[in-house]
């Protein structure tokens, strides 16, 4: 397996300006010439030196380095280096997890794991700094700083957000053998008026670290369908009531009288809708396990960057070039 890890880079006025024309035109870069220092620092080829944060040591050799330059004016050196399956001892829980805007997950066990709202609890300051760039003449050197505090701003944001996700993903994965989520259509939901709420709460991203997580640590990860029915079905004794608006949070079963809370109603028939799924395919092709790539980047950051990239990859292969993003 295959994982991404991202270090803070400190980059001087000199080490900018290279990266700053790598960004927009290609060039070779030879390989031999990136390494890792016991200073603290990395040589980049036509670059220099430069000055790392090593938040943690690095499980393995790299096979790539990856430059990056995010919108806030952020450097961050990204190795990927491969990695072997580290199994976690044995647990007999299963877990089904229905997420959601108001609480953001419900656990099949009970647990209801509240949402941060990181985007909205920074709305005001968001909102005062962007009112404070409207302000300011295009192509001005204010308006260019105004700029560079809302990107910094967001970027909070989603680090907040990101170190969340890992934390929550994290303990999931350890307390439980296998872990069920329903495969929601997020781009969907994130064209209504919820959209904004639906973009806060991240879950894709959150889904993703369960799934690469569970690969990693040898634990089980299913995804059951979207028209699964897990709000409509009674999860005692599976009598179909029908949709229900969402205002509605709590219902009984006119069948047997049983009452349910909607999101925990919809974990268990998850878990349920889960292992089943799991059953019909070890009968079809075996047992089968959680099998996931690891992600592009172990601290949830996307592909690509509205600065760019220089990338330089294969270390032992002799050369590669720096492309543009």
């Amino acid at each position: 397996m295959q994982l991404r890890y991202n270090y803070r880079a400190y980059p001087n006025a000199s080490h900018r300006a290279a990266p700053a024309s790598a960004f927009g035109c290609a060039r070779v870069v030879w390989n031999d010439c990136l390494r890792a220092r016991k200073d603290g620092r990395v040589y980049v080829a036509k670059v220099g030196e430069l000055r790392i944060r090593w938040s943690r040591p690095l499980p393995a050799a790299p096979s790539s380095l990856t430059v990056v330059k995010d919108s806030a004016g952020r450097y961050f050196a990204s190795f990927v280096v491969e990695t072997d399956v580290d199994h976690l001892p044995q647990t007999g829980t299963e877990v089904g997890i229905d997420l959601g805007l108001s609480t953001f997950a419900v656990l099949s066990d009970g647990t209801k794991i509240s949402s941060p709202r990181f985007l909205r609890r920074a709305e005001k300051k968001v909102k005062r700094l962007q009112q404070s760039l409207s302000r300011k003449a295009t192509g001005s050197r204010n308006r260019a700083k105004a700029r560079i505090k809302v990107a910094r701003q967001y970027a909070k944001v989603a680090d907040r957000r990101r170190d969340w996700r890992h934390k929550t993903s994290t303990q999931i994965i350890r307390d439980n053998q296998a872990v069920y989520v329903e495969d929601l259509a997020v781009h969907a939901l994130g064209r209504t008026r919820l959209a904004k709420s639906v973009h806060d709460a991240g879950w894709s991203a959150f889904v993703d670290m369960l799934e690469y997580k569970a690969a990693r640590r040898g634990r089980r990860f299913g995804k059951i369908g979207r028209i699964e029915p897990t709000s409509q079905v009674c999860s005692s004794c599976r009598d179909r009531d029908g949709p229900k608006p969402l205002h509605v949070r709590e219902w009984t079963c006119p069948e047997c009288g049983a009452d349910h809370d909607r999101e925990g109603n919809a974990a268990i028939n998850t878990l349920a809708a889960g292992r089943a799924d799991r059953r019909n395919a070890s009968w079809s092709v075996g047992e089968t396990g959680a099998r996931a790539s690891g992600p592009r980047d172990e601290a949830g950051r996307s592909g690509r960057t509205d600065q760019g990239r220089v990338k330089s990859s294969s270390l032992d292969s002799g050369s590669d070039q720096l492309i543009r993003a």
